[in-house]
């Protein structure tokens, strides 16, 4: 089942060059973390890499997923998305 994503993250999925199955491969394999506002961010760090790196992603394509995050809502619709420029605090 995919997540509903709002107009406002498909506006951003657009706007960055985000596609589609980029989004799908961080729902599926990225970890979570609380942003303390009640939504529920989702990125790849160093263990999320390898385990898409095993089903054979290829390499360009990691380089170019790695960086991107997704901000989910507590109703588990994608609210926005965008790529990594600083640090995500784990907590």
């Amino acid at each position: 089942m995919e997540p509903a994503v709002t107009r406002h993250a498909q506006a951003r999925m657009q706007q960055r060059a985000i596609r589609a199955d980029a989004l799908e491969r961080l729902l599926e394999f990225g970890r979570e973390t609380f942003d303390h506002r009640g939504g529920v961010v989702l990125y790849f760090d160093k263990a999320a890499r390898r385990r898409l790196s095993r089903t054979g992603f290829g390499t360009k394509d990691l380089e170019r997923l790695a960086r991107c995050y997704a901000v989910l809502s507590p109703g588990g619709e994608v609210m926005t998305v965008g790529h990594r420029f600083r640090r995500i605090a784990r907590t």
